[in-house]
């Protein structure tokens, strides 16, 4: 399988009253097209910071980033990124909510809309176009924000602790929900979390950072050897406590 991401020896710093305070330090790791990545760590340490780092977001202090081969500085059309809340706008329709980055990227022509139409009906979401985010469920507007994500073709979506606001119940329903859109999509997905049960169940590597400075410690090969995987029927599987109890033994005794 082809690699689509490389992170090559990136480092973050940051400057205080109080000195230099290194975040992330020499971290390297590459990512395969169509894999789903999750990065783990004690809090501090980094997840959030390389995330944003990728994502074009927040400028990194050594190392490159890599997207299909080319270097990449700055913000990236080929990468899409969702926060831990929707930010769906409750002044705009669901219809008009998943066009919004279109819109701002002026393609908002008619073979973009007909893909967006697409999607809400594939995922069951045509129906309620006409309605407001304030109208649908917590899982529903978490499926709007993916689509509107996807509406402007990513090859890779980077997620940051993107089911944290939900309750645990719609969380493992969503998980399972968005996991299956991207497979089906064949999107690149890198997801920063703090839930290890989340991590084992959607991905297909688990990346481990030290505490701060956050560095790989370990990276982890996920396989339920499942078919038609997803993340319930992993959590249902006998390898699940196996693969809970090495993460969060190796999370307890960081070094």
């Amino acid at each position: 399988m082809e690699k689509i991401l490389e992170v090559k020896n990136i480092s973050k710093k940051y400057q205080n009253k109080n000195g230099e305070t290194v975040a992330i330090k020499n971290v390297n790791f590459k990512v395969r097209k169509g894999e789903f990545v999750s990065i783990i760590g004690p809090s501090g340490c980094g997840k959030s910071t390389l995330l944003s780092i990728i994502a074009g977001l927040e400028e990194k202090t050594e190392g490159e980033i890599y997207i299909e081969n080319e270097n990449v500085e700055g913000i990236s059309p080929k990468v899409g990124y969702m926060l831990q809340r929707d930010c769906l706008l409750e002044w705009r329709t669901i219809w008009d909510n998943t066009m919004f980055g279109l819109e701002v990227k002026g393609k908002n022509d008619k073979e973009n809309k007909k893909y967006v139409e697409d999607l809400l009906k594939k995922y069951n979401l045509y129906e309620f176009k006409d309605k407001y985010p304030s109208e649908l469920s917590g899982g529903m507007r978490q499926r709007v924000a993916l689509i509107r994500t996807l509406a402007v073709k990513p090859k890779i979506l980077l997620l940051d602790e993107a089911f944290s606001a939900l309750d645990y119940q719609t969380r493992i329903m969503v998980t399972n929900d968005i996991y299956s859109i991207l497979k089906k999509e064949n999107i690149t997905a890198v997801i920063v979390t703090h839930d290890i049960s989340e991590a084992i169940s959607m991905s297909d590597r688990v990346l481990v950072l030290t505490k701060r400075p956050g560095t790989i410690k370990d990276i982890h090969k996920i396989d339920f050897d499942i078919k038609n995987r997803n993340p319930i029927n992993c959590r249902e599987s006998p390898k699940f406590s196996q693969y809970f109890n090495t993460l969060w033994k190796e999370l307890g005794v960081d070094e």
